[in-house]
């Protein structure tokens, strides 16, 4: 138990109450000190070692002095102490040679008579045996206790315990089973830290790095591989694609050959997401695509507990719904995000739910169905409240561009810039939150402050070498410049943008540029060449008509014919 300070006064007068009990009250009082705060009198009678009539006599002593608390009647009464204080007082009289054989003691008669309790509460036996001195057997209790908070989602809980393995890991000697058992904790911890703070907790990036350190040195390819996905995910999380995209090709090549599928899958599951946030959609389809072939529920089952905190096939359907939407396929992206979250809700996986909620929430916003949106934001957010858990992406970018949407400009662009100010969720998204308080400030009629958004999200883009939202940032510099009249300036931005959208295959980003750059020819009366910018890029989309991009281009069309 962890050591309180007592003010002196008080620890003498609880001192002098102990020492005028009986003595085998006393004894009794300091076995309960060591039991806990509360305690019943089964687990007391296995530890005390006392004659049945002995021990109760001693506990109504202790009852009688208003030192414990009784309720019920032995065999199946319990007891509290009065304060915390007596507790530790009576705990504080004990040699530490007496302490250590009472809890040996503790644990040994959990084990052997309280299974269920310790089912219930691994973290009481892992005390114990720490606090015995029995690290070894401690350490694997602490692994076990904190497995057994993070699979009731108690994450929070779940990194004390793994936490307190690693403090308790220390006093083992170097070898290879004790470096085993660092790994396994560090592993659970990082993931762990991903689900409960999101993918900017700074603490997981160390742990994995740890666990790869000792992994590479005990040549563990398994351990190794959960290691270096870690070390992936941290890179995400922080905005640092460049590196992200180092290690998902070493776990490609490492499982190029692999009879394993389900590294397979993870491999893939790494080049999804960083192709796509670097702005190739058409290698992340790719990627998608093999791991939906690759994935079976029940087989990777296990898959959310080691790699990343949430489920591959749902992951890989709602990033392919966004890999659709960008390859100009809008109806078929929301099918795929549909399925994604149908999948999330029968897998019943809170992360993976959350997930699919955010990604599903942007593909909405894409579409120009910010009620949609924001619905879906709203549950996301109500889930992440209930069950603990941290932020893929800062919410209030999607928050943000759903009012933009429905025209509340003046609130679009205060909750944008508050969602920037924080940093919330991974940094790989920030070019994604200035692209969308750009687009705000515009429709507004705030053009410097747009290009200055712009400007921000470029710079974000080049430290996160996220590419995704390049196109975009291009075309709303261009809107922004020909706001402020200046037409030369704004057509090349926007022809810089329409080369990037082409560049990246990204075709629902080349229709809005066609159609900016179209509307100012139009406006110029160059008619004829903005129909003819326009229209082949229309033609070739093959769905999605009643989508916002689409009935905008459209519209144009028909007003240039």
């Amino acid at each position: 138990m962890p050591e309180i300070t007592i003010p002196a006064t008080l620890h003498a007068s609880l001192i002098a109450r102990l020492d005028r009990l009986w003595p085998i009250a006393k004894e009794i009082g300091q076995i309960g000190a060591v039991l806990g705060r509360e305690f019943g009198y089964e687990l007391m009678l296995r530890v005390a070692q006392r004659p049945d009539l002995e021990l109760r006599a001693g506990l109504d002593r202790l009852s009688e002095a208003a030192l414990l608390f009784c309720r019920g009647e032995p065999p199946y009464a319990s007891y509290l102490f009065k304060h915390a204080l007596v507790q530790d007082a009576a705990y504080g009289t004990l040699l530490r040679a007496r302490r250590q054989e009472l809890h040996a003691r503790v644990a040994e008669a959990l084990e052997q008579h309280f299974a269920d309790l310790v089912e219930r509460q691994p973290e009481l036996l892992a005390h114990h045996l720490t606090a015995a001195g029995n690290s070894e057997r401690a350490v694997d209790q602490w692994l076990k206790a904190g497995q057994h908070a993070a699979a009731c989602l108690a994450h929070f809980e779940a990194i004390r315990h793994f936490e307190r393995g690693l403090v308790t890991l220390a006093a083992l000697p170097e070898s290879r089973i004790r470096d085993g058992r660092e790994i396994e904790l560090q592993l659970a911890r990082g993931l762990s830290l991903f689900t409960a703070k999101g993918f900017e907790a700074q603490e997981a990036p160390q742990a994995y790095a740890r666990a790869r350190e000792l992994a590479e040195r005990h040549e563990d390819a398994g351990q190794l591989f959960v290691a270096v996905y870690g070390l992936w995910q941290a890179n995400i999380g922080s905005g640092t694609l460049v590196g992200a995209n180092i290690l998902s090709n070493r776990l490609l090549q490492l499982t190029s050959s692999a009879v394993d599928n389900g590294l397979r899958l993870q491999a893939h599951h790494t080049a999804w997401t960083t192709c796509l946030f670097a702005g190739e959609p058409g290698a992340a389809q790719e990627h998608c695509e093999a791991g939906r072939r690759l994935y079976n529920p029940e087989q990777h089952l296990a898959h959310r507990r080691l790699y990343g905190g949430h489920d591959p096939g749902v992951c890989a359907r709602y990033m392919g719904a966004q890999v659709h939407w960008l390859l100009g396929y809008p109806d078929k992206a929301l099918t795929i995000g549909s399925e994604a979250l149908a999948l999330a809700e029968h897998v019943a996986h809170p992360l993976s739910l959350e997930f699919v909620l955010v990604f599903n929430a942007m593909l909405h916003v894409d579409r120009g169905e910010p009620e949609l949106a924001l619905q879906r934001l709203d549950v996301a957010e109500m889930l992440v409240a209930e069950q603990r858990l941290g932020f893929v992406m800062e919410p209030r970018y999607l928050r943000g561009a759903a009012l933009s949407a429905h025209g509340a400009f003046d609130e679009a662009v205060a909750c944008l810039r508050e969602a920037l100010a924080g940093g919330r969720g991974a940094r790989t998204f920030r070019p994604y939150g200035f692209t969308r308080l750009a687009e705000a400030l515009a429709s507004q009629g705030q053009h410097r402050a747009a290009i200055a958004a712009v400007k921000e999200g470029m710079e974000a883009q080049e430290e996160t070498a996220a590419l995704r939202w390049r196109a975009e940032l291009h075309r709303l510099e261009g809107i922004a410049l020909v706001g402020l009249n200046q037409q030369e300036e704004g057509q090349k931005a926007l022809e810089q943008a329409l080369r990037v959208a082409r560049g990246q295959q990204a075709k629902a980003y080349e229709l809005r540029v066609a159609k900016n750059l179209a509307q100012l020819w139009g406006e110029q009366g160059r008619r004829a060449e903005a129909r003819d910018l326009l229209a082949p890029v229309y033609g070739l989309f093959t769905e999605g008509f009643d989508t916002s991009d689409l009935k905008g281009a459209k519209a144009l069309l028909d007003e240039l014919a």
